[in-house]
């Protein structure tokens, strides 16, 4: 039977999945955590750390918020500098992007809906027509 209240600790429930705690890759599939329509990530990243290839979801849109640090995120159209806690940046299937941590940095981010295999690789905007 599935709980009505579950707790744990994002950080480690991610840590095998690159800090995904909740979506369609959570196994049993009775657990609450795995759900179908949104997937929820506690990423913490080192300074200097970063995706240099462009990277885009297919059917997904993205938010993400700024807990600590200075983050930045490379949009074909603009560059977004997270460096306040709160700061957020939501986009929307589709749109490519790539990331670097400028500082020690924890970001939260949602995804929906949780897809497998959503998120692919993109040619750098040079080569894109």
């Amino acid at each position: 039977m599935q709980p009505n209240v579950v707790f744990g600790n994002a950080p480690l429930e991610g840590a095998n999945r690159g800090g995904w705690f909740m979506g369609h890759f959570i196994t049993p599939s009775d657990d609450p955590r795995s759900l179908s329509n949104l997937e929820v990530k506690w990423g913490v990243h080192k300074a200097g750390e970063g995706r240099t290839q462009w990277a885009t979801n297919v059917e997904a849109t993205t938010l993400s918020i700024l807990v600590k640090g200075r983050f930045r995120l490379q949009f074909p159209e603009q560059e977004i500098v997270l460096s306040s806690e709160g700061d957020y940046v939501l986009w929307l299937p589709g749109v490519p992007h790539y990331w670097s941590a400028e500082e020690d940095s924890t970001i939260l981010t949602v995804r929906w809906p949780s897809k497998s295999g959503d998120s692919v690789a993109t040619p750098t905007q040079g080569e894109q027509s």
